[in-house]
């Protein structure tokens, strides 16, 4: 289902914003991207994939919701960069969001790092709405353990993200609980694309990080990062983006670079033709791979 941007009546307008928050891989960013229609989240089923709260537009003849997508909420925060992201739930739920969707795994036992998520958001006095994600999976199925927290929350909706289900529900119920306004919270006239804070640069570098999770080993792409340096159109209409990937030792560099070269040219094939999709051109993507320890201090 595609869901196109309609104007917005002059009364009667509903707008706020929505944070999604749960534990990590619960489907936040899955979620995000097929209610809006387009692709402006990264994906992968590795935690740490979202690392900073990623906010979009959604509008329909009822209103605007602006949407905040949050990194997961770790129950260990055991390396760097998780202790940088972990906070980064609490700090959005604590700037003023006006409904909080929790997304839940019911095909995950309910662990420590489920309490901690749940223990944060029972601290904020909004209106809550529990989602149960991944519906279309029938088995595993740890639902009993998590019936306790439907008295919690002011309602419960059930969703497959993935597949589309419920997604209308979902839009329903986070309208409910908008507040009123006299007009938009976000003039989307001037929108590109409806990612309120991601620029083409950081836009291009998540679709290339994202690419490269797919493609490495499980510990690698914790130690990774990317940087766009160049987006240059030449003459011949080809789009050029000159990019690096970031690790913090050389024996992740090797990893990703593979024998023989073979790995990053995996990592740089499957980025470009999303890419080319994205900006409907062609693509050269130069990308390089670099160690660096400190990556971590200043791009977090």
């Amino acid at each position: 289902m595609q869901y196109r941007l309609i104007p917005l009546y002059n009364t009667g307008m509903k707008a706020g914003f929505c944070a999604l928050i749960g534990r990590p891989n619960t489907g936040k960013s899955t979620l995000l991207n097929n209610v809006l229609g387009q692709k402006v989240s990264i994906t992968s089923p590795k935690p740490q994939t979202t690392r900073f709260p990623l906010q979009a537009v959604f509008e329909d003849n009822r209103g605007q919701i602006i949407f905040v997508d949050t990194p997961g909420i770790f129950g260990k925060v055991e390396d760097p960069l998780a202790r940088k992201i972990n906070p980064a739930a609490e700090t959005t739920l604590s700037g003023g969001v006006d409904v909080i969707v929790y997304l839940v795994d019911h095909t995950r036992h309910r662990d420590f790092e489920e309490n901690k998520a749940l223990g944060i958001v029972r601290k904020v006095k909004k209106p809550k709405i529990l989602v149960i994600n991944k519906t279309d999976i029938k088995s595993p199925t740890y639902i009993v353990q998590y019936k306790f927290m439907e008295e919690e929350f002011d309602r419960v909706v059930e969703i497959s993200a993935l597949k589309r289900k419920n997604l209308n529900l979902l839009l329903d119920a986070i309208f409910d609980y908008l507040p009123e306004r006299d007009k938009p919270i976000v003039e989307t006239g001037s929108l590109v694309q409806p990612g309120l804070n991601l620029d083409s640069r950081t836009f291009l570098a998540e679709i290339i990080r994202e690419k490269a999770y797919l493609f490495l080993r499980r510990e690698v792409p914790y130690t990774l990062t990317v940087v766009v340096d160049e987006i240059t159109e030449r003459e011949n209409g080809i789009m050029y983006i000159k990019a690096r990937i970031l690790t913090s030792e050389d024996k992740y560099k090797g990893m990703i670079i593979g024998k023989n070269g073979a790995m990053i040219k995996e990592i740089s094939m499957a980025a470009r033709k999303e890419l080319e999709t994205a900006a409907d051109k062609q693509v050269f993507l130069e990308l390089k791979v670099e160690t660096d320890p400190h990556w971590i201090d200043y791009m977090y």
